[in-house]
């Protein structure tokens, strides 16, 4: 038996499990008891007017209940998956709709023989019980250069026809004028798809597509490569309006249309948007205006694999009734604005100038600015290698390497401009080069502290307090968005301790200053040390196995070696 690769309860309940969980999820549908038959909850409403019936096979949700609601279908009438439903289901939603008030009943049936038969049957019933009844059939596939004699399917360009019908039209039943309205559509697949408890209705290998196949699983007309979405999408535009076919789509330049892009059931959303894409500029191309799209699941084949393009000519009238409200829960919230010439790409009002393009001036803090980050910079150059191996035992071996690449940014920079006099200055162009160049996690830590301590220091205001204050506030902002916390093995376990120690620099006598600065950077170097010691609780050290970590955290150790390197600087400036 076959394994059950399908999110159901059984085969046997799935469509009724499915027709109770729509009418369940929204306030205006109602199951008419003992019938697959799902009804709009205000029937009272219809009084005096035309009711509109649907339906079909089921596995093509959310056609054709999803479609019901004030505006659009009054009720739709479900088979088993691929089955057309049984005449009896279909007469009593006829008389359903007929007791409510309405002054006729106009079905909406796709053209397989099985629904015909079955929906013309319950219609020669209805009317010899005395209901006004009508049928048109919706015939729109643009597969078959020659159809057979059973005509071109109905896909979903049934859709469509479900919107646009004309309830002011009380006492006519001849509501739809189908030579003017009649869409085209052509599919596309991937995949085929399986009805529950079923093989796959047709074998495909992987990296072929079916073109122009129907919604029961049918294998298309033909086969071919899986070629680029343009590509996919121009060769299906082309087959549905080539004049030779006896059912192409007749388009000319200057014409008007509504596209629908309908998702055959397991393409991904990000694959839809690619293709709507594709079907806009190809339709542009031809001199096509695109009026509205509609983009999503539509008309399914249950987990097919595939896209299918549905193109309808509109006038005014049609645009009309495509964008008039309805309260139908798969008809998507369309924007009634013409897409074709309309403008939409936003120029940025402001653009960002970046710190390290920005012209400084030099002040008397400028050199020991300078040399303190060449220190820096050579320092971490040459710990490279030593900080790539304490990351291969808990990382991807990569820290030296980052931190490389952010000292080699910085050296270039300080090559072609002026330190700033400024502190704060100075520590918004290191964020700034170190966001850019240095990448991964490291890079957003650095350029979040740089940044956040940028403005506790300026030119007037660079004393020792300041910059304790500085130092806290960079590392409480890396906590904040971080989400680490000292004790977790990432470089806050060397930074921490070293900033509650420079703290004290806002109330120490100046003579002290160096004496707390090498009290910090020893605290920093211990707190590098007994990272060894700890559980990686945070970052990417975090996922191994604590056994295999006996090294310590290449970050902290990476904080410790700045630190050290700016004292050295400080104490040869004595």
């Amino acid at each position: 038996m076959e394994p059950q690769k399908k999110l159901i309860n059984s085969a046997e309940s799935c469509v009724d499990d499915a027709l109770l969980g729509l009418v369940r999820a929204s306030g205006g549908l109602s199951l008419l008891k003992g019938h697959r038959v799902v009804l709009r909850s205000d029937l009272e409403n219809l009084k005096g007017k035309v009711a509109l019936l649907s339906g079909g096979g089921s596995g093509h949700e959310p056609a054709h209940a999803g479609y019901i609601g004030a505006g659009m279908l009054s009720a739709a009438v479900a088979g088993g998956v691929f089955a057309s439903p049984p005449p009896g289901s279909i007469l009593a939603a006829i008389l359903s709709l007929h007791n409510a008030g309405a002054s006729g009943v106009l079905l909406i049936v796709k053209n397989y023989t099985g629904d015909r038969l079955n929906f013309g049957l319950a219609a020669e019933q209805a009317r010899n019980q005395g209901v006004a009844v009508d049928m048109v059939i919706v015939a729109e596939d643009c597969a078959f250069d020659q159809p057979s004699k059973a005509g071109r399917r109905g896909l979903c360009g049934t859709v469509f026809i479900h919107k646009v019908h004309n309830n002011s039209l009380i006492d006519v039943l001849f509501t739809l004028e189908t030579a003017q309205l009649t869409p085209g559509t052509l599919g596309v697949s991937l995949s085929p798809c399986s009805v529950p408890g079923c093989l796959p209705s047709f074998d495909l290998p992987p990296g072929d597509m079916e073109v122009g196949l129907g919604i029961h699983g049918e294998p298309g007309i033909k086969r071919s490569k899986v070629a680029s979405a343009d590509e996919v999408v121009k060769t299906m535009i082309d087959h549905m309006t080539n004049p030779s076919s006896q059912s192409h789509l007749p388009l000319k330049s200057g014409d008007s249309v509504v596209v629908c892009v309908n998702n055959l059931g397991a393409l991904s959303c990000l694959e839809m948007a690619v293709v709507t894409r594709s079907a806009i500029i190809c339709l542009e191309s031809l001199g096509v205006v695109v009026a509205r799209v509609m983009s999503g699941l539509f008309m399914t084949s249950l987990e097919m694999a595939g896209v299918s393009l549905t193109l309808m000519r509109a006038d005014k009238e049609t645009l009309r009734l495509i964008d008039a409200k309805t309260t139908a829960p798969a008809w998507p919230n369309l924007s009634n604005v013409c897409l074709s010439g309309r403008s939409y790409i936003t120029e940025p009002q402001t653009t960002f100038k970046r710190p390290q393009d920005e012209k400084h001036s030099e002040g008397p803090l400028s050199p020991v600015m300078h040399k303190a980050l060449e220190k820096i910079c050579s320092t971490l150059l040459e710990k490279q290698e030593e900080l790539n191996s304490l990351d291969r035992a808990s990382g991807d071996g990569d820290c030296g390497n980052t931190h490389a690449q952010a000292a080699r940014a910085i050296q270039e920079w300080l090559q072609g401009h002026v330190v700033p006099g400024c502190p704060g200055k100075l520590l918004s162009v290191v964020a700034g080069l170190v966001q850019e160049k240095m990448g991964g996690s490291s890079g957003a830590l650095y350029s979040l502290f740089l940044t956040a301590a940028a403005g506790h220091v300026t030119e007037g205001r660079s004393n020792a307090a300041a910059w304790a204050t500085a130092m806290n506030a960079g590392t409480e902002a890396m906590k904040k968005y971080g989400g680490a916390a000292p004790g977790d093995r990432t470089m806050l376990d060397a930074l921490c301790p070293a900033v509650d120690e420079l703290i004290k620099l806002a109330t120490a006598p100046s003579g002290g200053h160096m004496a707390v600065l090498q009290s910090a950077v020893k605290k920093a170097a211990s707190g590098a040390e007994a990272t060894r010691d700890l559980k990686a609780r945070a970052g990417r050290a975090s996922y191994i196995s604590p056994n295999l970590v006996s090294l310590p955290d290449p970050g902290a150790v990476a904080v410790a070696t700045i630190l050290k390197a700016i004292l050295e600087v400080l104490e040869g400036r004595k």
